[in-house]
């Protein structure tokens, strides 16, 4: 009796918890899901193993006319020191 007690506890153990099968996977969802990497498809396979980009699912990217902006494109990974006035170091 004892020992029956002690592999019942040690088959609970062993059990995957049930957390781990709530997770959706490719594997474990209809024939069609693809989980991907949060992003959309771009078109669609052929039946002779093609693949046809759509217009309408390609992203498009609206910029603005930047001729006379003030700012450059370009943040610099080593930047210069700053000076320091009187008043910046009177309020430390």
């Amino acid at each position: 009796m004892p020992l029956g007690i002690i592999q019942g506890i040690g088959r609970a153990m062993r059990r995957k918890r049930t957390s781990s099968l709530s997770i959706l996977s490719s594997k474990r969802a209809p024939r069609d899901y693809y989980k991907g990497k949060n992003c959309i498809p771009t078109g669609f396979h052929t039946r002779k193993g093609g693949y046809v980009l759509v217009q309408e699912k390609l992203p498009n990217y609206v910029v603005p006319d930047l001729t006379d902006f003030k700012l450059k494109p370009y943040v610099s990974q080593c930047p210069k020191e700053m000076k320091t006035t009187e008043t910046t170091e009177e309020a430390n």
